[in-house]
């Protein structure tokens, strides 16, 4: 195995080690009773030992859930993992897979993170007394735009979500160019013809391991959500598409992350594989055999001779996504689950916004090069007389385009082509801080609420000091734990469920088209309607648009 340590930006986060295995069993059970659980537990490929935490919660880390996709199965699916004869010490977590370093300075601060290709791993943590209590199970998938990230950064630490009757898991996936580097010789390879998709299949194959193994957890496999944010959020988009996911999941969670725009195809111009084709070109090898001869290192860090930063995402490839997403859930193809979305007021501060004002004219010439004939009226929906409004405006379009629109697409097609119902939540808390003006509720300031994990952001802190991003050095009052409260009760309550609502909790609607209604989270919690409604509306006109040119 090779192990690399390096830097990541936190809204990629990384890697928080905890050490220490405890040995101590439960009492015996009386012969009627099941027995209880402990810091041992059998899954299907042998015994694993966690570790029992002063709350009570057990937590088990760096669960193997497929083969290491070393060697040659690099740039394969995933193989189901081989059974261990000894019990699995399962205390520490994995590495992350790999991913490039993080920019210095990067918003979200940096952390160190270990990184090797073998990474397929979960992480789990539950506070059920037996086998058999059967709660509801959370999969949590990180983010990171598919480039990035960990499930085993501390935000993400499911103690909290386990102590109140939840099962939570976190997974790591492959990511980058090897999560999802298609190329001619795989799909030639591949007896479905595909290839491209490896990070999905590993989520895929996370769920499979996950609804065979959760009940040796206390876990309810008849009761699995699947949330993420960001790119996580993706991910969740992803599977409720993908005919490979159906029957692994029943719920669904997506903060901030869709994917309703035009996918790339598998072959032909500008096609996944000819990126691939692209990669092994720009680093001077003969095709795939070349490829696989490189290293890790070589392949997420030695420069491109060209210098193309290639995009690697999923594709359509006719196994695991047989169209693009918006024609699935456009035609009811979509697994049919309960689903939340949403989306944050100012997600693009942290992501778009460029470094300083910017000239009218400067941002008119962009919105001609992105967007064509809608030019026009994306300037009314988006104006700007002088620089310092066209900065805003530009990274206000950016954040609609990739969360504030996909999410809504994603509750009216659901809601149109479905028989489950969606929730649709639009979070406006600014989180208190020095920049807080500058910032606003920013692209994955919700993350800390849902999970109630506050008094984690502070051990972060003190680990890492007060020089990282905001999401460590705010002063949380006491509308922040209120908040925090009610979120993660909704989200808990739909995992209980498959309704978020709840005695105690403001009402939350179900999404209806007509009224365009959702929930409001922020100093106060309140239903609205019709949120940005004439700006998104143009997004609707200029990707049907897209749409109807291709068809």
């Amino acid at each position: 195995m090779h192990t690399t340590l390096a830097r990541q930006s936190l809204f990629i986060p990384g890697v928080f080690l905890l050490a220490g295995v405890a040995v101590v069993l439960g009492c015996a059970a009386s012969a009627d009773a099941p027995a209880a659980l402990g810091e041992i537990v059998s899954v299907a490929q042998g015994e694993l030992e966690g570790r029992e935490l002063p709350s009570g919660v057990l937590s088990f880390k760096g669960i193997p859930y497929a083969t290491p996709p070393v060697g040659d199965l690099r740039w394969r699916a995933p193989q189901p993992v081989e059974a261990w004869e000894d019990t699995r010490p399962a205390a520490v977590f994995s590495p992350s897979c790999w991913q490039p370093l993080s920019p210095e300075g990067a918003f979200y601060g940096e952390v160190e993170v270990l990184r090797d290709e073998d990474c397929l791993y979960l992480n789990v943590w539950t506070s059920a007394d037996s086998a058999d209590a059967a709660h509801p199970v959370m999969v949590w998938i990180h983010g990171g735009g598919l480039q990035t990230g960990s499930g085993s950064t501390v935000l993400y630490d499911g103690e909290n979500f386990a102590s109140r009757g939840v099962v939570l898991v976190t997974i790591n996936y492959r990511l980058g160019p090897m999560g999802f580097l298609a190329h001619p010789e795989l799909s030639a390879e591949s007896s479905p013809a595909s290839s491209g998709n490896y990070g999905i299949l590993d989520q895929i194959a996370a769920l499979r391991w996950i609804n065979d193994n959760i009940a040796a957890f206390g876990g309810d496999p008849s009761r699995i959500t699947i949330f993420g944010e960001s790119a996580g959020s993706w991910s969740v988009n992803y599977l409720t598409a993908s005919p490979l996911a159906a029957g692994l999941f029943q719920r669904a969670i997506g903060h901030s992350g869709g994917i309703f725009w035009p996918m790339p195809e598998l072959s032909g111009d500008q096609s996944a594989e000819s990126i691939g084709t692209s990669l092994a070109e720009s680093h001077g090898v003969d095709g795939l055999a070349g490829l696989r001869a490189l290293s890790a290192e070589q392949i997420y860090e030695q420069p491109t001779q060209d210098g193309a930063n290639l995009p690697f995402v999923p594709n359509v490839d006719g196994w695991v996504f047989p169209t693009d997403l918006h024609t699935i859930f456009a035609t009811g193809q979509q697994n049919d689950v309960d689903t939340i979305v949403g989306f944050n007021a100012d997600e693009g501060t942290a992501l778009f916004a460029p470094p300083g004002p910017m000239p009218v004219a400067d941002y008119q010439a962009w919105l001609q090069a992105e967007y064509g004939e809608f030019a026009d009226e994306f300037l009314a929906a988006y104006p700007a007389t002088n620089a310092d409004e066209a900065r805003v405006a530009l990274y206000e379009n950016m954040a609609d385009r990739f969360f504030a629109w996909q999410m809504r697409t994603w509750a009216r097609l659901q809601t149109e082509h479905g028989s489950k119902p969606v929730w649709q939540y639009f979070f406006t808390r600014v989180p208190p801080w020095d920049r807080a003006e500058e910032f606003g509720s920013y692209h994955a300031a919700e993350i800390l609420y849902a999970f109630d994990n506050f008094a984690k952001s502070k051990e972060l802190r003190e680990e890492w000091g007060d020089s990282g991003t905001g999401a460590f050095n705010h002063a949380w009052e006491e509308v922040d734990h209120e908040l925090a409260r009610t979120m993660s009760s909704y989200w808990i309550n739909f995992a209980t469920t498959g309704d978020p609502n709840g005695e105690g909790l403001p009402q939350w609607p179900a999404y209806d088209p007509s009224t365009d209604q959702l929930l409001e989270l922020g100093d106060t919690v309140e239903v609205r309607s019709e949120v940005w409604k004439d700006k998104l509306d143009v997004f609707d006109r200029y990707y049907e648009s897209l749409r109807s040119a291709e068809s």
